[in-house]
């Protein structure tokens, strides 16, 4: 008689497997936020309160859910109090004291934050082209990426606590202004460049992304040097309301997996044209490469930005950049992965973004109900927005119902990207109108 035994496995519960670190870091967490929340609930309104405590579990959640975050956050903290700590409530220690002069001043470590970015994007095209040494130099990359990510937000969170050492009044979360948010659009876009890396197991993306991260930089340290955008400045009255705290990470946490999308579609045609050799096929990738390359002249021409000599070298980098990739696509083909991981970050980005900028459109209606009186006014700004939010679901209608895939997604998705630069940056140079407050 065969007697059949029947062995039931059971999954491992949620909790059952944190590891120690996991719960350490909870508890970290847990009692940061309830200290904050003990010692400053006094300055607090009720949805700060509420944004504080549900900041708590979601924090967790977060660090639990991708682990390589919970090291990035406590080192973030660690050395943001340390910063916070040596001013002693006098900015002027910022010019004596060494390691605020030299790194974790906000204007010290952007600007780490900066140089960083330029290595890393180095790194990954050395790897992209090296033989022998590849992996190496693109892991280098990597580890510059993530060095730049935390230099990027502890330069936020300490430049948030210098603009209350400038007064009370003038103290505001560092996202109000295009010299801040560049900022949050620069470490967003590769933060959300990483997880794909670390999901994939593939760093051969990093070179095409990290060029969008690049360009935000350059555009970062001319608005710096031109227009001296560093300076903490007050906020204007339409600006003093919780909802920007919600409305501004939320859209730009759009606006960066779009860039990264759009530079993956980017990796994508060069992959899928890597052996093409007839020059009238590979026309349109050459005329989006002139395209790109004559951008930064738009900023030197316009009546509102001088740029001078940088715009023209930045116009000159471009275009040795652009050219190389389509003169160095076979070998550039060989580093990318498959082009069905390509497609897949592509789409993933985008549904991403689309569900964030979505929510954000949301929230910066119900926040012009409560600064203009209408939730809706037809502003440049709210416009395109709403052409960037029309241009995204219709490509991912496109997909989900037509199984829109490859070439015709990809090209899509580079359009995209020039109707939400044009929303970001060239409303503001061109258009005026409610959201004056961030012109160039």
């Amino acid at each position: 008689m065969n007697t059949a035994t029947t062995t039931l496995t059971l999954n491992e519960g949620y909790f059952a497997k944190r590891s120690l670190f996991d719960w350490l870091f909870a508890l970290l967490v847990a009692v940061g936020g309830l200290y904050a929340y003990a010692n400053y609930h006094a300055f607090m309104d009720v949805y700060e309160k509420g944004i504080l405590l549900l900041a708590i579990p979601s924090v967790v959640a977060l660090g639990w859910f991708w682990r390589p975050l919970r090291v990035l956050m406590l080192l973030v903290a660690a050395f943001s109090l340390l910063g916070i700590f040596s001013y002693q409530g006098q900015l002027a220690r910022a010019e004596s004291v060494f390691w605020l002069k030299y790194f974790l001043s906000s204007q010290s470590a952007i600007l780490w934050m900066s140089v960083l970015f330029f290595m890393s994007t180095v790194f990954y095209w050395i790897g992209m082209f090296s033989r022998a040494q590849g992996a190496t130099m693109e892991l280098i990359g990597s580890r510059l990426t993530w060095v730049a990510v935390g230099m990027a937000l502890i330069g936020t969170m300490v430049r948030w606590y210098e603009s209350y050492l400038l007064g009370p009044d003038i103290g505001h979360i560092p996202v109000s202004n295009l010299y801040e948010v560049f900022v949050l659009f620069c470490w967003m876009t590769a933060v959300f460049y990483l997880y794909f890396e670390q999901q994939y197991g593939t760093r051969g993306m990093g070179a095409f992304v990290m060029l969008v991260v690049s360009a935000a930089v350059g555009f970062l340290l001319w608005y710096t040097v031109v227009r001296g955008a560093h300076e903490i400045q007050p906020l204007v009255p339409a600006l003093k309301s919780w909802w920007m705290k919600l409305h501004v990470p939320a859209n730009f946490v759009g606006y960066g997996t779009f860039a990264l999308a759009a530079m993956v579609a980017f990796a994508y045609l060069i992959k899928s044209q890597s052996q093409e050799t007839r020059w009238y096929k590979l026309a349109p990738l050459w005329i989006f490469g002139i395209v790109l390359c004559f951008v930064p002249l738009a900023f030197r021409q316009s009546s509102a930005v001088a740029g001078g000599s940088y715009w023209l070298g930045y116009f000159i980098i471009a275009a040795l950049i652009v050219g190389g990739i389509l003169l160095g696509r076979r070998r550039i083909a060989e580093r990318l992965p498959s082009l069905e991981v390509l497609d897949d970050v592509m789409y993933k980005s985008i549904a991403v973004g689309f569900a964030f900028f979505t929510i954000a459109t949301v929230l910066g209606a119900l926040w012009a109900a409560e600064a203009w009186g209408g939730y809706w006014s037809w502003d440049p700004k709210e416009t395109w927005a709403l052409i960037v939010w029309l241009n995204y679901a219709a490509w991912l209608h496109m997909r989900l119902m037509k199984g829109l895939r490859g070439t015709v997604a990809s090209w899509w998705a580079l359009a995209g990207l020039g109707v939400t630069t044009f929303a970001f940056i060239g409303v503001n140079m061109f258009l005026s109108g409610l959201h004056s407050y961030g012109a160039l």
